[in-house]
């Protein structure tokens, strides 16, 4: 692991999901800047001292080296070290599981498709919301075409944690968030507007062609936007919205996704994961429920426990580094194409990277912008 040192909020997480189903262990990281807060971290995550390291550039070279050397590297760092930490994990042979976003620019993204097109080795992001049961249930919905043609399709991600401006405060969380050097261009847009986006590509298949989209910097003094409003075209035709604020003042964690089509829609939240709303235009409305035999195989495959006992986000997250230790046992075995389309990866990271960017340059302009 890269990041993750004291006061992370990420890296304890992607800890904690990596470990989940017993095919990944921590063993090795470049904690922290400071040598010594590297060193906290290893004795608070059981790991020996001597793979500690200072840097994540002297991990890399010294595990290369020994027999028992890590598989992979986890990157859960502020974005602006995620490019140069996965460039130096590709080029010492070691696949990579990123942190979102993938990098702090655009033109950031385009390089790190290259890295990784050209070492050929497993890449992944850990788009969370992917991993649970009922946003797979809901992605194989749309694919089947029971909902006929899709034709609106409206996404919103809203907190508030950021109402005040806590990153004057000390907190590091909010501080990193709102540092360009650190963060990028793209304040909300960015820590969760990417989010939306992904997961409404994600569920219905579609693709974002054009937006027309207003970020707002709200709280005074603030380096980068934290209320975000989008408009979009999509591939079929269809219309859609995207909401995302950070300063939406008593919300929590409030990621929705509806989708409506010709014949019936779709209703998700992620903070009542385990139950998928399916509304149809001429009979009764379902609620689905995880662990339901009735799902599809796919959302079955990704539940562990039997209806009634919820699942969330810890488990959602260790969907994706299941599926990311698959891909690596089929890359070990010969597969050259082993992360699943299941498995956020780079096209994912790109096309986030692109919606980053497109989202800012339409705001600056006050105009539609094409994808």
């Amino acid at each position: 692991m890269v990041g993750g040192g004291p006061g992370a909020f990420i890296g304890p997480v992607h800890k904690m999901a990596a470990e989940l189903d017993g095919r990944i262990e921590l063993v090795a990281g470049a904690f922290s800047q400071s040598p010594e807060r590297s060193k906290a971290a290893a004795a608070s995550y059981r790991i020996h001292p001597e793979r500690a390291y200072a840097s994540y550039q002297e991990m890399m070279a010294v595990e290369q080296t020994r027999p028992d050397s890590i598989d992979f590297v986890a990157i859960v760092t502020p974005n602006s070290l995620h490019l140069p930490v996965a460039e130096a994990a590709l080029k010492a042979g070691f696949p990579v599981m990123s942190d979102k976003p993938a990098t702090a620019t655009y033109a950031e993204a385009l390089a790190l498709e290259k890295l990784v097109k050209d070492a050929g080795l497993p890449y992944g992001l850990t788009h969370t919301y992917a991993g649970y049961a009922l946003v797979r249930e809901a992605r194989e919905i749309c694919a089947s075409g029971r909902l006929g043609k899709i034709r609106k399709v409206a996404v919103e991600y809203l907190q508030g944690w950021l109402s005040q401006p806590i990153e004057t405060t000390g907190q590091k969380q909010a501080a990193w968030r709102s540092d360009p050097a650190l963060n990028g261009p793209g304040g909300c847009i960015g820590d969760i507007g990417v989010h939306a986006f992904h997961l409404l590509e994600y569920v219905t298949g579609l693709q974002v062609t054009a937006m027309n989209a207003s970020l707002l910097t709200v709280v005074e003094g603030r380096q980068l936007d934290d209320d975000c409003t989008a408009i979009l075209r999509l591939n079929n035709g269809a219309g859609g919205s995207l909401l995302a604020s950070q300063v939406a003042a008593g919300e929590g964690n409030g990621l929705r996704l509806r989708v409506y089509g010709e014949l019936g829609s779709l209703d998700w939240r992620q903070e009542d994961p385990n139950r998928l709303r399916v509304k149809w235009l001429d009979r009764p409305e379902e609620i689905r429920h995880a662990a339901g035999s009735y799902l599809s195989a796919g959302a079955r495959a990704v539940t562990r426990l039997p209806g009634g006992h919820p699942e969330g986000f810890i488990e959602a997250f260790a969907v994706l580094y299941r599926e990311f230790a698959d891909a690596l046992t089929a890359w070990k075995s010969g597969n050259v194409h082993p992360v699943p389309e299941t498995l956020p990866g780079i096209l994912a990271a790109v096309r986030g990277m692109r919606f980053i960017d497109r989202a800012i340059e339409s705001s600056q302009r006050k105009s539609w912008v094409e994808f």
